[in-house]
Order: structure tokens, then sequence, then C-alpha cells
């Protein structure tokens, strides 16, 4: 029988698992004399059985077989399970994917359901079963696999110790990193947790990083994005993209990165840049990440029919922030705020950014609720100091309020000082302005970003500054510039529809069909 279990084993490292589960089915069936070494055979035939189950994706099976071999286990003798498990439990792998073992032990079995748990993503479950594995008893996955656990159950400070235990480990678990950066951890904690002891090459790690100190700066870029400083996250990888021009995961994280700030153009390059050197990554490109994609596209089209997409990404995974942040601002364009709100605020438990807090406020002015919108943008502004983003939306939440214009002219004005080339701010204070009838200062604001700024919303700016002026030529020249640069630009085709009105001498506020009113109203005194 012994002979038998090495031969599942064998069919299990060449992936013949169909055949390891018959031949187990045989095994576990069997009576021979021994009545008591056959539990224990029984119990470890019964854990490959699971294995095989679970490298075929039949999880509620695998879970099954694991708790039958735990069962038998345990009506064992001691000494009998005490002198097999103490044979060479170090040789065993946890992982219920690596099957090339000899021995059973009663924690990695817990893992092994634990895992299983996770895949049909019943939480609750599999944080019970890992929370029944002693700390000390432990391995690296474990470790791992819990903090993943901790950390979706909202247990941080749990998740945390776990993770800084992996760390202490081995350095390069980059999960590990980005969880910690995530959490709140600073760069100098984390960098504190990698082990200074000799590595099993006995060279000291410090002696396996070259003087760029490049993981040091890896962990300094997460903790950057995690605090909401884009910029400096983007100094760090662009640096670490000169040092490895052609890696693929820094140019995918720099493509998130861009895409989140709205340089949508330079995430698109970046992202075909890495595509061009492995084809088929799908890093982001998963199936919410579709999802997300297929429910923009269909924004245009059928609002309802995006937001079904949107929550299927959420379905496919509960912690995909960017679909939570689409389906919020699907609700706000079919003028669902109140809903688009919890949307927002699940995307910023999970994770907050810069769309999800612009994505709040939004959602609050739309409800008219401005002590809120002005609560969510200085919340802004406390995670993001330095932000002219953060500063902008706060002018934003003033200049929805007539009485308060003033202060938002401050904010906008504070927001361009942060970063001069900030084109929404000019273009947020140009409207002040204009409101206000300072419309030479809005002139005079708009120009300066002409030169090296080929954006159809300054044109649209422009024009619309000048057709107040009365300025009508100038105007229908800025809409036609904008028209030119982006022909879907709605904005643009209103503001020419209705300059050209004027420019005919109509009155473009009067309604469409006031010239065939009249020829009614004439046939009506003629008939009289």
């Amino acid at each position: 029988m012994e002979v038998h279990r090495e031969q599942i084993t064998y069919l299990l490292d060449h992936g013949l698992n169909e055949s390891a589960q018959t031949l187990g089915s045989f095994l576990v069936s069997s009576s021979p004399a021994n009545a008591e070494v056959n539990l224990q055979l029984k119990a470890e035939t019964l854990v490959l059985i699971g294995d095989a189950l679970y490298q075929e994706r039949e999880f509620h099976r695998a879970i099954h077989k694991y708790r039958k071999a735990l069962q038998l286990y345990k009506t064992m003798p001691k000494q009998i399970s005490n002198t097999r498990t103490s044979m060479s439990t170090s040789n065993r792998s946890s992982s219920p994917s690596n099957v090339n073992t000899s021995v059973m032990n009663e924690n990695e079995v817990k893992f092994k359901i634990a895992s299983s748990y996770c895949k049909l993503k019943e939480t609750r479950e599999a944080l019970i079963e890992m929370e029944g594995i002693p700390a000390k008893a432990r391995n690296l996955q474990m470790n791992l696999l819990l903090g993943r656990l901790y950390r979706i159950t909202k247990h941080n400070r749990s998740a945390i110790a776990c993770y800084k235990d992996c760390l202490r480990h081995c350095p390069y678990i980059f999960e590990a990193i980005t969880a910690l950066a995530e959490l709140g951890c600073s760069a100098k904690d984390i960098v504190s947790l990698f082990p200074q002891t000799p590595m099993r090459s006995g060279r000291p790690l410090s002696d396996c990083l070259d003087s760029s100190r490049w993981l040091q700066r890896y962990v300094e870029a997460f903790c950057c994005i995690a605090s909401n400083d884009y910029t400096g996250g983007l100094e760090v990888f662009t640096e670490l993209l000169q040092r490895f021009p052609n890696n693929v995961h820094i140019l995918l994280e720099v493509a998130k990165v861009e895409a989140v700030i709205g340089k949508n153009d330079d995430a698109i390059m970046n992202f075909e840049k890495a595509r061009s050197i492995d084809p088929y990554v799908v890093t982001y490109m998963d199936e919410p990440e579709v999802s997300v994609a297929l429910s923009v596209l269909w924004e245009t089209k059928d609002d309802r029919r995006a937001l079904t997409y949107a929550e299927k990404s959420i379905q496919v995974d509960e912690r995909h922030v960017p679909g939570y942040i689409v389906k919020g601002y699907l609700l706000l364009a079919t003028n669902r705020p109140e809903a688009a709100v919890a949307a927002f605020r699940g995307a910023q438990e999970l994770r907050p950014d810069l769309r999800s807090y612009q994505g709040l406020v939004r959602s609050y002015l739309a409800l008219s609720k401005l002590k809120e919108a002005l609560s969510a943008a200085r919340d802004f502004v406390k995670a993001m100091p330095h932000s002219a983003k953060a500063t902008k939306l706060v002018g934003d939440v003033y200049a929805s309020h007539s009485g308060s214009r003033d202060k938002a002219k401050k904010y906008y004005e504070s927001a361009l000082r942060l970063e001069p080339g900030f084109l929404e701010a000019a273009l947020a204070l140009a409207e002040l302005h204009k409101v206000e009838g300072r419309l030479d200062d809005a002139l005079s604001l708009l120009s300066r970003y002409l030169k090296d700024c080929t954006d159809d919303s300054l044109h649209v700016k422009l024009a619309q500054v000048y057709a107040t002026k009365n300025m009508l030529q100038a105007a229908l020249s800025h809409y036609q510039s904008a028209l030119r640069l982006n022909p879907q630009n709605e904005a643009a085709k209103k503001g020419l529809e209705r300059l050209e009105k004027q420019m005919k001498g109509l009155d473009p506020d009067a309604p469409e069909d006031d010239e065939e009113n009249d020829v009614d109203d004439a046939d009506i005194d003629q008939d009289d």
C-alpha cells in the first residue's frame, strides 16, 4: 500500500489528476491486516486525493477529502501519528498545488482547506481554518494567506502583523510590501523588517543589492502612491525604469498610476509598451478590468447596461476599486447621486484615491449637501496636503455657492501656485472670473496656456468668454479649434450652434419652434 501511495504522488507530479484520484479510491477502500498503519496511510492518501481535486478546481470535494483525512488522523493512536509526522515534515510543502510529499501534517491540511475556501470566496470559513493554526507553526505561505484574509475582513492590525512576519523571513514578498504600504506603514518601517542575516548562499542580504538600493526605492514608490503622492511615486518608478528599462511590472505600475491621475495617453503608451514586451500579460487587464472597460465603452450608448458591467466587475472581485469608481460615476450620470455616494464610499474603504474623493464630492454637490462635500474635500487635502488637485476640489465646493466664491478663488489660485500647469484649475478660475464679470482676467489667464496646451476644453472656455464679451468672430475661431481637436466635444457643438444664431441676429435662447409658431399664428390671423 505504501508503494501505491508513492505512485499517487508520482501521478500528481506529472499532472495526471484523474488517474491519481482513481488509484487513491482503491487505496482508501482496501483493508490490509495492520489496521492502525492502514488509518495513517488512508489519511495521507485522502490528502493526496484532495490535492488532485484541488488541481481540478473541485474545491468542495477537496475540502471534504481533507476533512476526512483530519478525522482519521485524530482517531489514530498518538504513538503512530507522532512517529509518522516526525519523519520529515520539513520536506513537506503546504501548497495544495505542490504534492511532492511523504507525510501528513495537520496544520498543512488546515492550510489546504483554507486555500480551497478562498477559491470559493468563502472568506469567513477560510479565516476560521487559518486561525486554528498556531502562530509558531505558520510558514511563509500561511502568514501571507492569513494576512490577505485579515485585510479582507478589515482586521488591519492583524493583517499588518502577518505581512511583517513575511518580510522578516524574506524581503522579496512584493505582495506584503504593497499591502503594508496601503495599510499605512512608512517606507522606513517596511525596510527595517528586511533580514540582515546571511541568505541561503551564505552572503549577507546587503551584498545581494547593488548600490542603487532598488528594493528600498521600490518600497518608497508604493508608499508614495498609497499616501496619494502620485507625482513622487511616478518619479521613483521612472528612476527604477532607468535601471530596469524593460521591466514589465514597473511599466504596468506606472501605467496604472497614470490612469488614476488622468494621464490617459501616457497610460495607454506604457500599457502598450508592456504588451510589446510580453504580449500575453494580463496584469490590470484581467476579468474585472475587462468588465470596467466594457462599462466605459457602453457609457455613451446605454448607461444601464454599462452599470451592469461595472457591477459584474465587483461581483468577480469584491475588492476591485476601479469597479466601485466606475459604478459611482455611472450612477451620477443616471442621476442617482445617493447610490453613487455608497459606491465611492465602497472604493474609499478599500483604498482612498483621487478618483474616489472627486466622485464623492461631486455626488454630495449633486445632493446639495455642501457640508458633506466640503468635509470630503478637506479630507482629501489632509491626505494630500501638497496636491493641486485636492486644493482645487475644495475650491469646487466653494464655487458651487454664490456666497463663497471669494474662497473658491483663493483655493484655485493656491492650486495654480502648487502646480502652475494645472489646466483644470485654470479653467475653473477662468469660469469664476467670467461669472463675476472679470472677462479680461479670464482671457489673460487662459491665454497663458495656449502656447503649450492643445486641449479642446481650453478652446471651449476661451470661446465662451469671447462670446460673453460679444467678440463673436474670436469665439467662432476657438469653437472651431476645439472641434478640430475633438469632433465629439458636446460643449463645443452646442456653443457653436448658439453662436451661429447670435451671428445671424437671432435669440439663442428662443425655442426651436418659434418660427413655425409665428407662421401658424399668421395663418390663424388670416383665417379670422
